[in-house]
Parts: structure tokens; C-alpha cells; sequence
């Protein structure tokens, strides 16, 4: 079954279907929310347009080199050396379609393709894809650690939450086990994906670039984030934004808006301004960051997406 035929499959099955509908409600809650507090928004657009244009450029900077961190974690992922011209040409357009469909999908399908069209089987491409993914995530979780050990008390869990997690991992791991032991097909897979990331840790080079390429992502994208409250002069201190943000869009992930649309915004501004930012500043660093991360590379991202798309690169 080609890559293609997998991404139809996958988007005609039942979770898809929830997932646009919980994408649609985030999007009517966002607009919803953005009429409510209106004034507060215009607030912070007019406070970015008289922003720092030194920080700014120093956060448009990050944002670039957010790209050539994806595609240095793309080419850890596997064992063939990719062209490197058009694989961060891919993770550019990726980074476009992952604002226009939920969940990561979008990215996921762009590099799905990219790696089958360099001659990978749909499984080995599948499984570098998540492989990227989770050593993401692992890379976000290790960050969050550091400097939530370096900014004691600032981040608040819940009571009750941190069991709820270990059982939620518990019972993941034990789906994940139970379909391994009684599914010669899921066995099969993930013996196959296993022998993947086996391949890929016995090269230094390759183990180096995903985990490296991972870290350098999350961290320059709270770059920006700090970048921009510097520029609209936000009161914190750069690792308490670098946590905030970190652990804002740890949060936002759970909800599969395009590229956290809505609900990034939302746990961002709300973290920024429990941690003392006030409302103004906080909406304006919130819009400076979306407007260097998202609106200015959208339109170029899809112009590269349908450039590569029209060379057969995709």
C-alpha cells in the first residue's frame, strides 16, 4: 500500500471525524473569545507595532532556524542521507500544511511523502516520522524539566493530575503491549520500527542529529517567544517564558487544532499573565510570536509546498 493510499485510509477513519469536529469547536470558542476581548486584542496590536524592531528581527532569526533544526531531526531519523536543499525546502512547507490541518497531520503527511518519494517503504517513512515526533516530545519533556528545576514554583499541577498521567502512560504502554503479543501484524510492525531505531542509534552522527536537531527546536522556539516579550518589554525573566511557553504548548498539543491555533494562544496568554505579565503585554507578545512563527512564512510555506508538489519532490 503506498503513502498515499495510507493517508486516505487514515483520514477516512472514525478519529478523524472527532478530530475536525473538536477543531472546528476550538476554532468558534477562539473567535468567540477574540470578540469578547476585543479591546484587549486591539491593546496588544497596537503595543506590537511600537515593539523593539532589534528583537523582533533577532526573533524572525529564531524562527528560521526553527527549520533547519526540523530538518536536522528528519535526517537523524534515518540511516540514508537525505538531499539537503529540499529536505529543509520540506520541513518549511511542513510547517505550513501544519497549520491547516489538525493534529499534526499536515506535517506528518509532507514528510511522510518526502521521505517515500527518496525511496523509503511507507512503513520505514512512517516510522521516521515517529520517530521525529517522539523524540520531540522526550526533547520538550527534558527542557521542561531543566528549567522548571531552575524556576522552582512557577509551574502549578493540579493535584490529582500527576497520577492521572502515570496511569494514562500505564495504560497506553499496555495497549501498546497487549496488540504486540496477540496481533502478528502490530508485532510484525513494531519489531520493524524497533529495528529502525536500532539502525539509526548505532550511527553517532544520526542519534546526534535527531536528538540534537529535536532540542535546538524546542529551544528556539521559545527563543522567539522570549525575543518578542523583550521587544514589547514583558516583566519575566527569559527561562521563566522559555517554561512558561514550553509547557503551554505541551498543554495545547492535547487539543488537535491547526498548529495549536486558538488553543496555543489561549494557554499562552493565560500562563503569561498567571505568571504576573499584564493582559496587554501578554496579548501582545502572544500576537508578535504567532504573526513571526505562523502569518509570515504561511503564504511562502505553501508557495514551497506546491513548488516541491509540482517538481515531484512530494
Amino acid at each position: 500500500m503506498t503513502a498515499e493510499r495510507v493517508a486516505v485510509a487514515a483520514g477516512r477513519g472514525g478519529g478523524a471525524h472527532w478530530r475536525t469536529a473538536l477543531t472546528l469547536a476550538v476554532l468558534a470558542a477562539t473567535v468567540w473569545l477574540a470578540h469578547r476581548h476585543w479591546p484587549l486584542l486591539h491593546t496588544g496590536v497596537l503595543r506590537l507595532a511600537d515593539a523593539d524592531r532589534r528583537h523582533l528581527l533577532a526573533g524572525a532569526v529564531a524562527a528560521c532556524g526553527t527549520w533547519l533544526c526540523a530538518a536536522l531531526a528528519q535526517q537523524g531519523a534515518v540511516v540514508p542521507r537525505l538531499p539537503p536543499g529540499q529536505l529543509v525546502a520540506a520541513q518549511f512547507a511542513a510547517s505550513a500544511a501544519n497549520h491547516l490541518l489538525p493534529a499534526g497531520l499536515g506535517a506528518g503527511a509532507v514528510n511522510l511523502r518526502f521521505l517515500v518519494r527518496r525511496g523509503l517503504t511507507a512503513g520505514r517513512a512512517a516510522t521516521a516520522v515517529a520517530v521525529k515526533a517522539t523524540a520531540g516530545a522526550v526533547a520538550r519533556a527534558a527542557l521542561i524539566a531543566v528549567l522548571a528545576a531552575a524556576c522552582p514554583g512557577l509551574l502549578r499541577v493540579p493535584s490529582g493530575w500527576g497520577g492521572w498521567a502515570v496511569l494514562a502512560v500505564l495504560a497506553v504502554g499496555a495497549a501498546v503491549a497487549a496488540a504486540a503479543r496477540y496481533h502478528p501484524r502490530c508485532r510484525s510492525a513494531l519489531a520493524a520500527a524497533w529495528t529502525d531505531v536500532k539502525a539509526v542509534h548505532a550511527l553517532p552522527h544520526r542519534a546526534a542529529a535527531l536528538w540534537g536537531g529535536s532540542l535546538a527546536f524546542a529551544a528556539l522556539h521559545a527563543c522567539v517567544l522570549i525575543a518578542v516579550t523583550r521587544a514589547v518589554a514583558l516583566p519575566l525573566p527569559a527561562p521563566q517564558v522559555a517554561l512558561l511557553y514550553l509547557a503551554a504548548s505541551g498543554a495545547a498539543a492535547l487539543l488537535p487544532t491547526p498548529g495549536g491555533l486558538g488553543s496555543l494562544d489561549a494557554a499562552l496568554a493565560l500562563a503569561l499573565t498567571t505568571a504576573g505579565a499584564p493582559a496587554g503585554t501578554a496579548a501582545s507578545a502572544v500576537l508578535g510570536y504567532r504573526l513571526l512563527t505562523v502569518w509570515l512564512p504561511l503564504l511562502p510555506g505553501l508557495l514551497v509546498l506546491g513548488l516541491l508538489l509540482r517538481r515531484r519532490a512530494l
